[in-house]
This record gives C-alpha cells, structure tokens and sequence, in this order.
C-alpha cells in the first residue's frame, strides 16, 4: 500500500511539471582581449572577462511572464547576478499589457537603459497599431505615445514624448534595404538621425550608414556601427560628432568574415577612424567561436592601437 502511494505521488509530481509551461534559455560568452597601443607611453593590455545570461519565461493561457539574469566578471572582479529583466504581458481584449522592468533595446543614435515600474498597453485599429507607455521609476510618471503601421510597403512609426519625438521609416526598393531613424528634441540643436543602406551583391553583403548629430546632440548607440555607449562603451563620443560606416560580410568554407570601416568627425581635433575584420565559425561542439581584429586610428596618438578579441560563446 505504501509502495502505491508513493507511486501516486511520484506520478503526480511528474504529470505537473510537464503540464507547466516554463521555459529556460540563455548564453555564456567567455572573451579574452590584448590591446597593443603604439605609443611607448601606454603599456599594452591583457585581459580574460565571461558573461552569462539566464532567462526564465512562464506562460499561462495569454499570460507570460519573464526574468533575466546577467552576470560580467571582468579583471575588476565580478558585477554578482543582476535581475535584469522582470515584467509581464497579458492580454485584456484587444489590448496587449506590459508591465515590470525591461530594457529599451539598441539602436545606432542613444545608448540602452533599463528602466523599472514602466507599462505599456498597445492596441492594433485597422493596420495601425497605437502604444501608450509610461515609466515612474524616478517617483514621477513619464509617458509617451507611439503610432505605427505601413502605408504602400513603407513601415513607419512615430513616437511622441515628454522630451520630443521619434521617427522611423523602412522600406526596400531594388533589392536594397532602407532605414531612417530620427530623434529629435524640443531642446534646440540636440537632434539626431541615421539613415542605413543594405543588400546583397555577387555572394557579399553590404552595409552603409551615416549618423549625424547637432552642435549639442551626442551619438551613443551601439550597433555593427560601433559601441558608442558614452564612459561604458569602447568609443566614448563628444556633441556634433558625425558617424559613417562601411560594411562586408560574406562566407567562405564554413566562416562567416566581415569587414567593418567606421570614422568619427565633426569636431575639430577629434577625428577618429577604426577598421575591423572578424571571423565567426561555429564549432562542432556546439559553441561558436569569433576573431575580431580592430586597427584603431584616433586624432590623439597616443590612442592608436591594435586590439584583437577572441571569444568563445554558446547558447542554450
């Protein structure tokens, strides 16, 4: 009798797991970089750092909820585990909710930023779809709108908020690939724009984009452009500097190489141009390993420098 029931109750525990629909994902990438500078003034650098990334989702009818946890362990010592990432989505009829913390994601003109205590509600009338969110972390609630939708193949969304307004466009025409991103501010002279270009010709694909900034407007996005997130990024850029990057990728027995130009201009003196060549291979072991070669050429020369990056990476 008691073999029965703890049989039960194996068979119990079991029957609610597998009836649980949670999932686990994630990363770990682990990097080691020397960076030879060519001045005799700075002495060159070696360096091991890995980061792991950890994401939970639990869904329940149109209910989901998501946790992410990060961790970097550099030279420096370790960041610890961060909940980086905790918020929920739902559905209340035709609207979508979202609410908790979450990251505002990449983009090529300002840098990311988490955000805590933020919703947002979305709705889609008639091909165009109307977003309403708003954030009080900071004991104050800001709030914007965002309209979006497509009109003859052309994807296009506005953005109004308390600070000014967002404009994307895209389209393909030929073949080739067009995006155009505006952020402009209700403070004089502090807009920015990119506009990128991408196709694919004779087995090679190819990139071009060029973003601009006003006399007191600063690039901080990190994208294939480049990481311009202010102090924590690799480029660390000052108000009215102008990006323009140059992209080709291709593969070749089994590697995918690219090769990236980018210069920084705009001010005077503070001229700054890098190239880079990368090589991205996966391996049989499941794990994906990267090369990046960089040949950095700054307006300060004792900042010139070559870097090289290998990294080990595996998602899971």
């Amino acid at each position: 009798m008691k073999k029965q029931l703890l049989i039960a109750a194996v068979a119990a525990t079991m029957t609610s797991v597998a009836i649980a629909d949670i999932s686990i994902t994630g990363g770990t990438k682990v990097n080691f970089t020397t960076v030879d500078f060519d001045s005799a003034t700075k002495e060159s650098t070696n360096n091991f750092k890995h980061e792991v990334d950890l994401k939970v989702v639990g869904k329940t009818g149109d209910t989901t909820v998501v946790i992410k946890l990060g961790n970097l362990e550099t030279s420096a010592g370790s960041t610890g585990v961060d909940i980086e990432d905790s918020y929920l989505t739902t559905k209340v009829s035709d609207v979508s909710i979202k609410a908790g913390s979450w990251d505002n994601g990449n983009n090529a003109l300002r840098a990311s930023a988490r955000g805590a205590s933020k919703f947002s509600a979305s709705t889609t009338i008639s091909g165009l779809t109307a977003t309403y969110n708003a954030s009080s972390a900071a004991g104050n609630v800001a709030d914007s709108v965002k309209i979006a939708g497509a009109v003859a193949g052309v994807k296009a969304s506005y953005e109004d908020t308390e600070s000014g307004e967002t404009v994307k466009l895209s389209t393909s025409v030929a073949g080739v690939n067009v995006s155009y991103l505006a952020i402009n501010s209700d403070t004089a002279a502090s807009d920015r724009s990119v506009i990128e270009l991408s196709g694919s010709a004779g087995g090679m694909n190819i990139k071009v984009a060029q973003a601009t900034a006003d006399t007191l407007a600063t690039i901080e996005g990190d994208t294939w452009m480049g990481d311009f997130e202010g102090a924590s990024g690799a480029y660390d850029l000052t108000a009215n500097q102008d990006v323009t990057s140059f992209e080709l990728s291709t593969s070749m027995a089994g590697n995918k190489i690219t090769f990236r130009n980018t210069d920084v201009d705009g001010v005077a003196g503070s001229d700054m141009s890098f190239n880079k060549i990368i090589l991205n291979r996966p391996l049989s072991n499941g794990t994906t390993f990267e090369a990046t070669y960089t040949d950095l050429d700054d307006s300060a020369a004792a900042n010139d420098s070559t870097t090289l990056d290998l990294e080990l990476s595996v998602k899971f």
